[in-house]
């Protein structure tokens, strides 16, 4: 499929799940073997987690580390990977309204169906780290503005993220979210709300707009599962850092038996080595190797 009609594809996609009445549950991936695995589960819509790509790709913590370059290199080959929607972590669009225009087409021509952009100062943090601090209203007002006209007839999903909650308070953040909605995103992401009834304000000041939960294990969010945010009144529910944490512990656990015993043959938590082979294609291109190999050999 070329890349245009599969971009439409995707962002048609997107926005028909949106209508739908069950909260989308959409797990974090940072590279394109999870994005398979996730497809494979069963999952209708992933997003990338800009606190996994930091930390697999760079072995650095989500503090702005990665550049507007490697963010789009990772998450344009994890859109290419799977046959549905991509959600993109674009941190703050990488520097100004202008910076956000260049980050907007340039996500549209990778294929991904969603951007979320964040109102923090740049660099960066984990939204659910201390010490955040966030540009003025207005700022963040002329980048969605900006999103809006970037993305032209794509269809492109904007999500507009506020992190407004720590620094200045849940009241400025709810403003914050009605002044972006205003400006045109079709999402709204208040990040990091402390408690149950922090969530159901959120809720109760948006009742017609698509809102995202953001579950981080052992962050600041109560972790509250799918049916209990959508009955709250939230629409997306993002686990985005689930998938990082469980392959470091079985990865860890892997490495040290392989260090004190010499050997993996007991370990338990793997797949087979023909299943893996099966997950990345390995049969469908040894038949194309095989086809034109066969073609070769019939000229001569």
């Amino acid at each position: 499929m070329p890349l245009s009609a599969k971009h439409s594809s995707s962002t048609n996609q997107l926005r028909q799940l949106l209508q739908r009445s069950e909260i989308l549950v959409i797990p974090g991936v940072y590279d394109c073997l999870g994005a398979k695995l996730a497809e494979q589960a069963g999952f209708e819509v992933l997003a990338t987690s800009g606190f996994g790509i930091a930390a697999s790709t760079l072995g650095l913590p989500d503090y702005g580390f990665l550049t507007a370059t490697e963010a789009l290199y990772t998450v344009g080959r994890i859109a290419q990977s799977v046959d549905i929607p991509l959600i993109a972590d674009m941190d703050t669009g990488y520097g100004n309204a202008l910076n956000v225009i260049r980050t907007v087409k340039d996500a549209v021509q990778q294929g991904i169906a969603g951007v979320i952009l964040e109102d923090q100062e740049w660099p960066k943090k984990c939204g659910h780290f201390e010490g955040k601090r966030v540009v003025p209203m207005a700022e963040h007002i002329g980048k969605i503005q900006a999103a809006v006209q970037a993305r032209g007839d794509s269809g492109l999903v904007i999500i507009a993220r506020t992190d407004a909650r720590a620094p200045l308070g849940l009241e400025e953040a709810i403003l914050r979210g009605r002044a972006y909605i205003d400006a045109g995103a079709d999402v709204l992401f208040v990040e990091a709300p402390q408690s149950v009834e922090e969530l159901q304000s959120i809720a109760s000041a948006f009742p017609d707009v698509p809102l995202v939960a953001n579950i981080v294990e052992g962050g600041k969010t109560p972790h509250l599962s799918a049916s209990e945010l959508q009955a709250i009144g939230f629409k997306i529910v993002f686990f985005p850092v689930s998938a990082l944490l469980a392959v470091t512990k079985v990865m860890s656990a892997c490495f040290h038996q392989l260090k004190e015993q010499g050997t993996t043959a007991d370990f338990q938590d793997m797949v087979s080595f023909k299943d893996f082979q099966e997950l990345i294609g390995i049969p469908k291109y040894r038949q194309l190797e095989q086809q034109f190999a066969e073609g070769v050999g019939s000229r001569e």
